[in-house]
């Protein structure tokens, strides 16, 4: 059911937007008509038919918006999405479980003597 209405919600959204950008705006857009003559679908008669065609699927999109909200919030169960993730309740922290180091000596350059520790400059 959740799916058969999330495909209709996604039609409706579609529907919406191409309805919308059929519309006349004050800057002329992509909106249709713009020549006179009578009858049905003159300016103000596809104005008309436009806006009760966005107001129809906007009131639908919502519609299944809340539908959807309502049929998830049924479908959750009580637990937190990271406890089931995690498989519920966490190991606790070992503070010696960490990756083993080096011992300090391997991260220091090797002394031979009098060496320098730092290369010498190329001129």
């Amino acid at each position: 059911m959740e799916n058969v209405i999330l495909v209709i919600h996604l039609i409706l959204a579609l529907c919406l937007i191409g309805v919308v950008l059929l519309q006349r705006s004050e800057g002329g857009g992509l909106g249709m008509g713009g020549g006179g003559g009578g009858g049905v679908m003159s300016a103000r008669g596809a104005a008309t038919a436009l806006g009760k065609l966005t107001w129809g699927f906007a009131i639908a999109f919502i519609a299944t918006s809340i539908a959807l909200t309502v049929i998830g919030a049924s479908n959750s169960n009580d637990t937190s999405i990271i406890d089931r993730l995690g498989g519920g309740a966490s190991a606790p922290v070992d503070e010696n479980s960490g990756p083993a180091l080096p011992p300090a000596s391997d991260l220091l350059p090797p002394t031979d003597g009098d060496a320098p520790l730092t290369p010498p400059r190329a001129d």
